[in-house]
């Protein structure tokens, strides 16, 4: 999602949740994401991963800004909606891990403990690197004073 102030643009990014992101704050942010099976759209699933991580519906036109490959060779694919989300009112899933490791408790964290709306510059600081090309691909499109 992104969003206009004057002329400025504003990115939103979400910060991962659990124990291993808790003190990683620059290359730890990313869009809101998930997973999808064959046979789902990857629009409907990024809409549904959108509403699970950050607690609101996306709704509006979208723009395909395809596939990166991450470290890892993790293929992620992303869109892009104009709109604007206010991070207060985050409210994110939650997943189950054993922590501490070996310990035999499990502990259950938010998927995505904040969100936060970012200037192109300061989003390319604080974005995971594998997911950089997402901003570029974007202004790209806004620069061409399409909406997307």
């Amino acid at each position: 999602m992104y969003r206009r102030r004057g002329i400025a643009l504003e990115l939103l990014l979400v910060h991962p949740g659990g124990p291993f992101w808790a003190k990683k704050d620059d290359g730890a942010w990313s869009i809101p994401k998930g997973e999808y099976d064959a046979g789902e759209e990857p629009l409907d699933v990024a809409k549904r991963e959108f509403a699970e991580e950050v607690g609101a519906v996306p709704d509006g036109d979208v723009a395909d800004l395809g596939d990166v490959a991450q470290a890892g060779r993790k293929i992620v694919r992303a869109f892009a909606l104009e709109g604007d989300f206010d991070v207060a009112r985050l409210q994110s899933n939650t997943f189950e891990i054993e922590w501490p490791p070996k310990s035999g408790r499990r502990r259950s964290f938010p998927e995505v403990d904040r969100a936060g709306w970012f200037p192109p510059d300061e989003a390319r600081r604080k974005i995971v690197a594998g997911q950089r090309p997402f901003i570029e691909r974007l202004l790209a499109i806004v620069e061409k004073g399409k909406d997307v």
